[in-house]
């Protein structure tokens, strides 16, 4: 049996806009509803749904996230974050990097 996406396939966009416009709650709404998605939205509204990544990318995004919150510490001028957290930027999309 194959699931429509495997742990090494491309992401699934999803158009909404102009039938649906989704405001800020109810993007967290969705995504509270739908937790074992990775779910993303780009400045036009679209939804990008993403697959786990394989063991290979997450031990290395682990590792990079390690040697960031390393990095903030010993600095002591910042803070980092992992992959989960979503960041609103300046176009209105809401992604979630690597690490940050």
């Amino acid at each position: 049996m194959t699931s429509a996406l495997t742990t090494e396939q491309s992401s699934l966009t999803v158009r909404l806009y102009p039938v649906v416009e989704m405001t800020d709650e109810q993007f967290f709404e969705f995504c509270q509803l739908n937790r074992d998605l990775h779910i993303e939205r780009t400045a036009t509204g679209d939804l990008i749904i993403m697959p786990p990544t394989g063991s290979g990318s997450g031990n290395r995004n682990a590792r990079i996230t390690q040697q960031l919150m390393n990095w903030a510490d010993r600095d002591g001028t910042g803070i980092g974050f992992g992959s989960s957290t979503g960041f609103t930027l300046p176009n209105g999309a809401r992604r979630s990097p690597d690490a940050s």
